[in-house]
């Protein structure tokens, strides 16, 4: 009896699957009346079902301080991204005086742990630990891996210097 019961349950939930309703494309946008279809000139969709991932606003949600009147879209776009929203200059002056602060923080830190690693590496002849003295076999990939830690690093230190000087100079 029990299993009639659960079969009788799994028939009715896949019956509830296959009674979808047909859905539209108008555009961009996707919908399954029927009625607002018809009278917006829709297509139908082949194949199934529409994932919908919803974005930002384009419009009119945004909370901005800017009173310039928002310029149209072209009609052929597609994108959901909005415009970019001007802000004041004393705000981007602080964005770009925390973003100086952060990258001078890990500068200072990826400094540091290049000097270890410079430190460590010992011109390519790091102290052998005991491990290695019982096991020889250890110390050539230990400095192998001291090697690509010391490019990398350096390689960390170049970026982020990189990334200061792009930004604006400091007040």
């Amino acid at each position: 009896m029990k299993k009639l019961y659960v079969l009788s349950l799994l028939l009715a939930a896949s019956g509830a699957v296959f009674a979808q309703d047909a859905i539209y494309r108008c555009g961009n946008e996707y919908t399954n009346n029927v009625a607002q279809a018809k009278a917006k000139g829709c297509k139908p969709v082949d194949g199934g079902g529409v994932t919908v991932i919803h974005g930002t606003r384009s419009s009119g949600s945004s909370a901005g301080t800017s009173t310039a009147p928002a310029k149209p879209k072209p009609a052929n776009s597609s994108s959901a991204v909005p415009a970019p929203v001007r802000s004041d200059n004393a705000a981007q002056k602080a964005r770009d005086s925390d973003a100086r602060a952060i990258l001078q923080s890990e500068l200072s830190k990826a400094q540091a742990r290049l000097s270890e690693l410079k430190a460590e590496y010992n011109d390519g002849n790091p102290v052998r630990t005991a491990l290695e003295l019982r096991n020889p076999q250890g110390y050539p990939e230990r400095v192998a891996k001291l090697k690509a830690d010391l490019a990398r690093q350096e390689s960390d230190v170049a970026g982020i210097k990189r990334e200061l000087d792009r930004l604006p100079a400091g007040n």
